[in-house]
């Protein structure tokens, strides 16, 4: 299976239209939109493919980082495994993962981020999974502690607020309100809200993660 390779539209020179009409469908087609989330979701039945969890390359990473997971979790009151399989959905484990925007590591942590937490070289697989797991606290300490929810969706919601931020989770929760939906439930309430206004990113998150963790 290629990886890592690119692919375009070959169009006619001095058709501008042409090409004007076909960036248009892009925009509006693309994975993320509305209309591509539909067609994932029927030929697919996710909107974000899940990894096998299961294989044995998935069972050894998980096996090499497992102890650490359990450390931090214990150290910051939350469950290792929610936070594995939150890793497991941001980078399969891979700690050598890096994303566009400049995420590193199993935690994906940006590195302005693991300064913050002072836990020392996010570069490393400790550093990396401590600053992760206390980054997630610190977010249900600062912005869930006090909500009227249970735990778990505080977690949930820290998770949401890992991609998006504290601030834009906080208004799809007013919004949520607003449209009479429970802004203390992310699954089937606050996440349609997401769905509908900002992308399917969330939910897909959300969704996988939760199916990593009850594996």
């Amino acid at each position: 299976m290629n990886t890592g390779g690119e692919f375009a539209w070959a169009v006619r020179k001095n058709t501008p239209g042409l090409v004007a009409a076909i960036n248009d469908f892009a925009n509006t087609r693309r994975q993320g939109t509305a209309f591509g989330y539909m067609l994932i979701r029927k030929y697919t039945g996710s909107a974000q493919l899940l990894r096998d969890a299961n294989s044995s390359a998935a069972r050894q990473r998980f096996e090499q980082t497992a102890a650490i997971f359990r450390k931090y979790g214990e150290k910051y009151g939350i469950n290792y495994l929610l936070m594995l399989a939150q890793s497991y959905q941001e980078s399969a484990l891979h700690h050598d993962a890096k994303s566009p925007v400049g995420a590193i590591g199993i935690m994906q942590l940006m590195p302005a981020t693991g300064e913050h937490m002072k836990v020392g070289d996010i570069h490393q697989i400790e550093p990396n999974i401590n600053a992760g797991v206390k980054y997630i606290r610190f977010m249900v300490d600062q912005y869930f502690a006090t909500e009227p929810m249970c735990d778990l969706n505080k977690i949930s919601f820290a998770f949401a607020a890992y991609i998006a931020v504290p601030g834009c989770v906080q208004q799809l929760r007013k919004e949520a309100a607003r449209q009479g939906l429970d802004p203390s439930v992310r699954t089937d309430s606050v996440e349609m809200i997401a769905a509908a206004g900002i992308g399917t990113e969330m939910v897909a998150d959300g969704t996988n993660t939760y199916k990593y963790y009850i594996r």
